[in-house]
């Protein structure tokens, strides 16, 4: 049997057949090559990414929803946090102008006006307590009352300072105001107090150095500017910076009479433009209704002049700090 041909068994040997199989061997699909992906499966996990930011978004505005009410109701703001726009400052011109009233009543005083006064200081302080402020017996006069600080405590409560001639002494008084939430109702909270008035200043040196080439050629300038300030109102805007804001003074009413002192400091540093604040005093006249035997008034100014070339020009005029320093 080992010995049978392949014709005894009907078949016919082919020679082509083993490179015919290797052909179809090479042919097939191998795995992981040749097979396309299906359309859309790459970009599946963006869809679910996309639900995810959409749900967490919904979320977010759902608890926004339970959570504002809810603070509204059971997290109301305290007394110590009021809103920004709800806030009143303390109402300091009206509280200054309370005082001076008050104590043009409160300091000016008489045996024989006891009741007088006390009627009209119930005005100004709490129900039924105008009887507090009495002075049996006192002879008060009080001139010149006028504001020197409001002190705020808080958004309701201040302390006015004024400055009085007490009696021909000058003195101060503090008064106590207090204002209401809303700074429209104020009222006089308690007994006020007599102090000493400030100590006179002693002023320090206040030498500068000065520049002489300066003021040589500032002299008639100054001058002239001055003559026009006063009197030569056409001629004013011929000493006159550009752009400078100087607004003479009114006719008729002081002359030019001298200049009694210049003094020009030295040119800063480091500045584009020469511009000095020179220190000048001036001697006006002030003439009488027949225009003789004119008066002298001697009153100190600060002048900044700017150099434009060779010629100085004058930017601004004011009353000057010092001029005793």
């Amino acid at each position: 049997m080992a010995g049978r041909s392949a014709a005894g068994r009907g078949g016919v040997i082919d020679e082509d057949a083993p490179a015919a199989a290797e052909e179809a061997f090479d042919s097939a699909p191998r795995r992981g090559g040749g097979r396309r992906p299906r359309a859309g499966a790459g970009g599946r996990w963006w869809l679910w990414v996309g639900r995810a930011v959409l749900w967490a978004f919904l979320i977010v505005v759902f608890l926004n929803g339970l959570w504002l009410p809810l603070r509204e109701n059971f997290f109301p703001r305290t007394a110590q946090e009021p809103a920004a726009e709800d806030r009143v400052e303390f109402p300091e011109t009206a509280a200054a102008s309370l005082a001076v009233r008050f104590a043009e009543v409160y300091l000016n005083t008489s045996p024989d006006k006891a009741e007088e006064r006390r009627a009209a200081l119930a005005e100004f302080v709490p129900e039924g307590q105008s009887g507090a402020f009495d002075i049996p017996g006192a002879e008060l006069s009080a001139t010149g009352v006028e504001v020197l600080v409001v002190d705020v405590h808080d958004d309701n409560n201040a302390l006015v300072r004024l400055a009085a001639d007490v009696n021909g002494q000058p003195m101060t008084l503090d008064v106590p105001v207090y204002a209401d939430q809303g700074g429209t109702a104020l009222v006089v909270s308690g007994r006020p107090a007599l102090l000493a008035a400030p100590d006179k200043a002693t002023l320090p040196d206040r030498q500068f150095e000065t520049d002489p080439q300066a003021r040589s050629e500032l002299e008639e300038t100054i001058k002239n500017f001055f003559e026009a300030y006063a009197q030569n109102h056409e001629h004013l805007d011929r000493y006159l910076a550009p752009g400078a804001d100087v607004t003479a003074l009114p006719s008729g009413v002081l002359q030019f009479g001298s200049i009694v002192d210049l003094k020009v400091p030295v040119a800063g540093s480091g500045t584009a433009e020469d511009a000095r604040a020179a220190q000048v005093t001036v001697v006006w006249l002030l003439p009488d209704e027949d225009g003789e035997d004119a008066a002298e008034l001697t009153q100190s100014y600060s002048v900044t002049v700017v150099k434009d070339g060779s010629d100085w020009y004058v930017r601004d005029i004011r009353g000057a700090l010092n001029s005793f320093g």
